[in-house]
């Protein structure tokens, strides 16, 4: 089971339905932000439905825990793998996220969607920690965080690569990592400031991989995704 999250960022839902018509065959995961969610959301869901693909929801629920927990039942599906909320919304709204899923994925009698917190977003760099209000360095919040995530039941927290390592070394191989950032050697960075290559975040033990514009706008999006799993795959051998 392929590892690899592809980011439907893109404006366009006939671009979106192309890139899963593109690249359904490797087993991605779909990544589906809020540009899409709010944008054509039915349309993309029904799509990601139609091809039977994973995908990751990445709605990023930040509210009171009763509002977070109407949402997650809105949006867990069938092929719901993954859903995220803010680490930053509490311990008590992240447990609302968990049962909420767990309890609609019942009445559907599907599998509930992987729960991921979001600790600090990989736009987010070490100089910019002062003004958010936040005491330490960027591992020591994202440690803390992922502590209060597991704590409330999630399977996992989004981080940078760079986190990943040391969440393994506090929480164990069973908390997951899930990583965006991610860019082969030579890509520009573009908006984000903490990143690492493929192969780099499969070694530090990252579980699951976001790789957007390296994908989505290499001129054979096929191949660009062949050639990161390989990568991938090489390291994890």
């Amino acid at each position: 089971m392929s590892r690899l999250i592809v980011a439907l960022d893109v404006p366009q839902p006939e671009r979106a339905e192309a890139l899963i018509d593109a690249l359904y065959e490797l087993d991605p995961i779909f990544k589906i932000g809020l540009e899409a969610l709010f944008g054509y959301g039915e349309r993309i869901l029904a799509a990601c439905a139609a091809r039977d693909v994973r995908t990751f929801l990445d709605a990023k629920l930040h509210d009171i825990p009763r509002t977070v927990a109407a949402a997650m039942r809105a949006l867990v599906r069938p092929n719901a793998h993954i859903v995220t909320v803010h680490a930053q919304g509490g311990h008590e709204m992240m447990r609302a996220a968990v049962e909420a899923a767990q309890a609609r994925a019942a009445e559907l009698g599907t599998t509930a969607p992987l729960v991921f917190a979001v600790t600090l977003l990989t736009s987010i760099a070490p100089e910019d920690l002062n003004e958010l209000g936040l005491r330490g360095g960027t591992g020591e919040n994202v440690t803390r965080l992922a502590a209060l995530a597991r704590d409330a039941g999630c399977a996992g927290v989004v981080c940078s690569a760079h986190e990943a390592r040391d969440l393994k070394h506090f929480f164990g191989e069973d908390f997951l990592a899930l990583t965006p950032g991610i860019r082969p050697r030579g890509e520009a960075h573009g908006d984000q400031k903490r990143v690492t290559t493929p192969a780099d975040a499969v070694a530090a033990g990252a579980d699951y991989l976001v790789v957007g514009r390296p994908i989505t706008e290499a001129p054979d999006p096929l191949a660009a995704a062949r050639a990161i799993l390989d990568e991938m795959r090489g390291v994890a051998v």
